[in-house]
């Protein structure tokens, strides 16, 4: 049974590691040519808008799924005509826009940051004044790791974005005063069966995570709860089937919406070594109409991102519960490289392995908090 997955990074990678145990092969269809995922499985290079190209890649495949969520729709709708494609395609259109996946938000009664639609300069006072300052600039499309997004903290701030506008559609939000960034995992079967992951903390540093630690430190139930129903909603209108993240800010024991990922997540790497079932794995039983795994922590996981180099492994592997995953790709400022997975029993055991790390490991990105209640404003 062959499985095709369109984009080969990191994401596919892993999903392809924990497709193999359950006799399933893989293609992957990508336009790089060093697409991390030549390594293990076979690759098909090439544009995802190279018609012939998806005709090729569909032949004799089981089902197809994605890995990154900037596929072009168009190609899955392609793909569609020959072979079932999870998540849907209208599951990946909503999540390519972030005005189309607010709406989404705000349909179905999820709480979400303010918003506003800009698509030309002389469009943008209106929205600072209905939005406020200060607000984040975003493009609606293709906008990850920080991309795409500008801040504008003064009057000054938007008068100097107008002098030179972003050509493209765009999206103002404002600032949220908020205690945490929280994120679900949340996985759907063909037949419609639901689990949830715990709530994961995460850390971000110039707009790229750093550190996730799940279950989240003092996750309370109506918390865990709130996550799951915002999820299980979103599920249920786009008839989505696969893991789906969505990020949260939590603010005074509320959940607000940021935006959902419609695959497997960042965030939700711990799961490898920290979860009964890995987020990859459940998200190949998924799509393949199989029974969803326990998804269950063992204990408390750190997951922290290796971003543009990479540590030395034996400083690494000395730690009890250490995991280092590298995906091979080469090391360069700001590209994800690999992650380290620590498991311990519970918060302090956990905060005591952190501290063992090696000196790559000291900077304020990747320090666990004593207390995660610090307030801080974020879009």
């Amino acid at each position: 049974m062959t499985i095709g997955i369109l984009g080969g990074g990191q994401l596919g990678y892993m999903l392809a590691l924990a497709g193999y145990p359950l006799g399933l092969h893989f293609r992957f269809l990508d336009p790089s040519p060093e697409a991390p995922v030549g390594r293990i499985a076979q690759r098909v290079t090439a544009e995802y808008t190279d018609q012939d190209a998806l005709e090729k890649f569909a032949n004799g495949l089981e089902l197809v799924t994605y890995e990154f969520e900037n596929v072009p729709v168009a190609a899955a709708r392609c793909l569609a005509k020959h072979v079932p494609v999870y998540p849907p395609p209208k599951a990946l259109e909503a999540a390519q826009d972030r005005l189309s996946e607010k709406n989404l938000f705000e349909k179905l009664g999820i709480a979400t940051t303010a918003f506003a639609e800009v698509n030309k300069a002389s469009e943008l006072d209106a929205a600072v004044k209905r939005i406020g300052l200060p607000a984040m600039l975003k493009t609606r499309r293709m906008g990850y790791d920080g991309k795409g997004q500008w801040v504008l903290r003064t009057y000054e701030d938007v008068a100097k974005v107008k002098k030179d506008f972003p050509a493209a559609q765009l999206l103002l939000e404002n600032f949220v005063a908020f205690q945490r960034e929280l994120s679900i995992l949340a996985v759907r079967g063909r037949s419609g069966e639901t689990a949830f992951y715990p709530l994961a903390e995460n850390h971000h540093c110039s707009g790229i995570l750093r550190l996730s630690i799940a279950p989240a430190p003092k996750l309370s139930s109506l918390l865990q709860k709130a996550g799951e129903q915002a999820a299980e909603r979103v599920m249920r209108e786009l008839d989505y089937v696969g893991v789906l993240a969505i990020e949260f800010f939590e603010c005074n024991g509320e959940l607000v919406a940021n935006e959902m990922a419609p695959r497997v997540h960042n965030s939700g790497h711990w799961s490898i070594e920290g979860g009964a079932t890995s987020q990859f794995e459940n998200h190949l039983r998924a799509v393949l109409g199989m029974p969803l795994g326990a998804t269950t922590a063992l204990g408390v996981s750190a997951m922290l991102n290796l971003i543009g180099e990479v540590p030395e492994a034996a400083e690494v592997l000395t730690i009890p519960d250490a995991h280092l995953h590298l995906y091979g790709k080469s090391p360069r400022p700001g590209r994800k490289v690999g992650h380290v997975t620590l498991r311990a029993a519970n918060f302090e055991e956990l905060k005591g392995r952190m501290a063992r790390l090696p000196g790559f490991f000291r900077r304020p990105e990747f320090c666990l908090p004593a207390e995660p209640v610090a307030v801080a404003h974020r879009s």
